[in-house]
């Protein structure tokens, strides 16, 4: 029998996340850009001080598991709105897609807020990237095109 759970990500899982963190990368068209190592990734998750958190969505055939997609968030805070959670990835493998994985890993992100009593959620998408897009508009998230994304790499 064939199904998919979602449950939170454990350190052994790191390297097939690692896998599907550069799926994403090429995806996006930027594969070179992952440049975190497994030992870097593993610290920040499960070292002494982590800091993310992830769910795995695992596929389960004939006793066999495979992780076939991820969200991997974080707390922040915002002065105007408190304490909220960022998603910084979800990935569900191409040959996955469409079974509904994605919106699961959303459910249990937003079991995560309620549960953490977070003030809400953020994200973000690539413009070009429509069916993450449309499948957000279907969650009735909020797009706001005024912010533009600034970074300074050291």
């Amino acid at each position: 029998m064939e199904k998919i759970t979602i449950r939170d990500v454990r350190k052994e899982d790191c390297p097939r996340i690692m896998e599907l963190i550069q799926e994403l990368a090429e995806y996006e068209k930027a594969p070179e850009a992952v440049t975190v190592t497994l030992q870097e990734f593993e610290d920040a998750g499960f070292g002494e001080n982590p800091v993310w958190k992830a769910f795995a969505a695992v596929h389960t055939t004939e006793g066999k598991e495979t992780i076939v997609g991820f969200a991997l968030y974080y707390i922040r805070y915002s002065t105007w709105k408190g304490c909220r959670l960022y998603l910084e990835d979800l990935v569900v493998t191409e040959s996955f897609r469409g079974r509904r994985i994605g919106h699961m890993l959303f459910e249990r992100l937003f079991e995560e807020v309620r549960e953490k009593k977070l003030k809400g959620m953020n994200w973000q998408v690539l413009e070009w990237n429509e069916p993450a897009i449309n499948f957000y508009k279907k969650l009735n998230a909020n797009f706001d095109p005024e912010w533009w994304n600034a970074s300074i790499d050291f």
